[in-house]
């Protein structure tokens, strides 16, 4: 088979939604969903692409088919008002991984993310990179991005070394969705990517140190619902206005712990603080 580069593919950058998937009551795939999940997304969040089948979408707990059908239906409905869709395609199994990459590119995905296997484990960069490889040669076309998440996957291979020549296997390498905490390990990702790569980060959380480091974008789940704060975290940061960005922080931070918290004058200081934001 032959290898091509992406052709015309434009960087990653900016905010991008990792979406939930939706369900009926049945447990069943509910695509009825998606079209207004997206017009909610543009309209009210800001937030104008999407990281899609990936850890908030279940993706783990799908079956390939449940993948493959929801991936067409969240390009179908983007196509004319999201600016990329990045189906996550990986899997245990490299056939599976390969055959969603497949199905990827023939409904116009504007890019795939694979993880690590996480049980037959990769010990080494060089083993992790030849499977992403594998998944690559079967969708040339598409850019690729590594999705790097440690935590989930039990796989303590630096995201660094996992870069280093992977664009002599993978042409059409174009970055990695960084979802850990080394943050050392983050910024030597910045410093040895490309002009034409995407380097983003997947903890909600720190997004404002990972922006400090040189992240061109971020991919997480709260985007989906506070989205809009987040773009004003970025504009405040590019603005060299830290203290409104770092309070922006702060209180995103306390939407994370916010269930778990008993102090209702916290929570009413909270709401009040968001509803400031809105201004």
């Amino acid at each position: 088979m032959s290898v091509m580069a992406p052709a015309g593919d434009k960087k990653l950058t900016g905010l991008v939604a990792a979406t939930f998937t939706p369900f009926t009551t049945q447990g069943e795939v509910n695509l009825s969903e998606i079209g207004p999940y997206i017009d909610y997304l543009r309209e009210k969040q800001g937030v104008n692409s999407i990281f899609v089948n990936g850890t908030t979408g279940e993706s783990m707990s799908l079956t390939v088919a449940e993948r493959q059908i929801l991936a067409e239906e969240w390009c179908q409905k983007a196509k004319g008002k999201m600016d990329q869709v990045i189906v996550h395609v990986g899997c245990m199994s490299l056939k599976d991984s390969q055959e969603l990459a497949r199905h990827a590119a023939q409904i116009g995905a504007d890019g795939i993310a694979v993880i690590s296997p996480s049980f037959f484990k990769p010990s080494t960069a060089d083993v992790l990179r030849t499977f992403l490889q594998e998944v690559s040669l079967v969708a040339p076309s598409l850019p690729f991005y590594y999705y790097h998440i440690p935590a989930f996957t039990g796989v303590n291979v630096l995201a660094k070394d996992v870069l280093e020549g992977i664009e002599d296997l993978i042409p059409s390498f174009r970055g990695v969705k960084f979802s850990g905490s080394n943050l050392m390990d983050f910024g030597q990702c910045v410093s040895y990517s490309r002009p034409h790569w995407s380097i983003l980060y997947g903890m909600d959380e720190q997004l404002l140190a990972a922006l400090a480091l040189g992240a061109q974008g971020a991919v997480g789940s709260t985007y989906n619902y506070i989205g809009c704060h987040i773009n004003k975290l970025i504009s405040a940061f590019e603005k060299g206005n830290l203290v409104q960005a770092r309070t922006i922080q702060v209180l995103h931070i306390f939407v994370l712990l916010f269930p778990a918290s008993p102090n209702i004058l916290h929570q009413f200081w909270l709401l009040t603080s968001l509803s400031y934001l809105h201004e």
